[in-house]
């Protein structure tokens, strides 16, 4: 009995860390490259990633669901949650990203790291019905306001969209480009 309570003790104590949450803030000087204060929350059990951008107007919140590979930002001063696939190219794995916010590789990097990544998406103006089928994290972030699929643009037709577009930069490691008529209102 003394051996299984031990046992139980000490698998607590090993897992704990490995399915726990890991948090960071950065940003909120002027010269970081980033407007407003970021904060990063890597949930390995869960297998997502939140960052927080809290800047007035201007705040979001981004969740990426390494589960079902999707991604969405919610844009709190247009009132719309935007939801993608998530490309896996450009994105850090959860692990690679946990690593960074543990290590914090995340602070303090701004425009003297390298460049973030670009990526640009079309905003279908169709708005989703089912927000069941985007996952639970997903469906619990964009529950009670518009929400629309969007679409990466690769290639020439970058320049399609240039005046209405809403620009996410994400950790000094991607820039998001949402880019639509929703956007406008």
């Amino acid at each position: 009995m003394k051996l299984t309570i031990v046992f139980a003790g000490l698998l607590g104590v090993f897992l704990t860390p490995a399915l726990a949450s890991t948090d960071i803030n950065i940003g909120g000087n002027s010269n970081s490259g980033i407007s407003g204060q970021q904060s990063v929350s890597v949930n390995n059990e869960h297998n997502v990633a939140n960052v927080d951008n809290n800047n007035g107007w201007d705040s979001w919140n981004a969740l990426w669901d390494y589960n079902t590979d999707l991604a969405a930002v919610r844009l709190f001063g247009k009132k719309k949650c935007i939801v993608h696939r998530m490309n896996k190219d450009a994105m850090p794995s959860l692990q690679t990203l946990d690593k960074l916010v543990k290590e914090k590789k995340l602070q303090g990097e701004g425009q003297g790291g390298p460049p973030p990544k670009g990526l640009r998406y079309s905003i279908n103006p169709e708005e989703v019905n089912d927000l069941s089928k985007l996952g639970k994290p997903i469906a619990s972030m964009c529950r009670g306001i518009p929400t629309y699929m969007a679409e990466e643009i690769k290639g020439a037709s970058l320049f399609f969209y240039g005046s209405h577009c809403y620009d996410v930069n994400a950790l000094w490691l991607l820039n998001f480009s949402y880019c639509g008529k929703v956007i406008e209102g």
